[in-house]
């Protein structure tokens, strides 16, 4: 993270920034800087699905009209739909500059931990959190899996904030 004018290396992302860049995961977003505080999208958690599973090769298209093949995430989006580990917004719109919510992140994560073979059984108790009842029915399980494996964690007043913008330093 030295290498990025906006990391502090004594904030708590740090260790998980560092580790997301050793491994080629994430990258700076220009100008020496990482961003850790600004919105995740979509098409960046598909890139960095991607890179963690080896970049696969990719055959096969996608129907998304906005998807085009010549941008950076093409791959990683045909791929993560194919191992369906990520849907659409709709039938045609990925919405890849979308800010992906904790929800959404949650459920990539989970989908991306089933296709590698790991284990996915556990379930938080999710009664701690006072807006529990605002996680999407479709996340319910995959927020309660990140919960118990300390993956994703709570904010402030006890709250889960399933549908605020996931940050990069919160991915990393």
């Amino acid at each position: 993270s030295k290498a990025f004018a906006d990391l502090n290396t004594n904030a708590w992302y740090h260790e998980g920034v560092d580790f997301a860049l050793n491994q080629g995961l994430m990258n700076g977003v220009g100008n020496r800087r990482f961003a850790p505080n600004h919105r995740m999208t979509r098409a960046m958690v598909v890139m960095v699905l991607y890179r963690l599973a080896g970049a696969p090769e990719v055959t096969g298209t996608v129907e998304f009209t906005d998807v085009p093949e010549d941008q950076y995430y093409y791959e990683a989006v045909v791929w993560a739909t194919k191992a369906g580990l990520a849907k659409g917004v709709t039938e045609t719109r990925f919405a890849p500059g979308n800010a992906i919510t904790r929800e959404q992140l949650a459920t990539f994560l989970y989908r991306y931990a089933q296709y590698a073979g790991m284990d996915v059984g556990g379930q938080a108790d999710m009664d701690a959190f006072a807006d529990k009842d605002k996680v999407s029915g479709y996340a319910a399980e995959a927020v309660a899996w990140a919960v118990a494996g300390g993956i994703i964690n709570g904010m402030e007043n006890n709250t889960l904030a399933p549908r605020a913008n996931a940050t990069r330093g919160q991915v990393a």
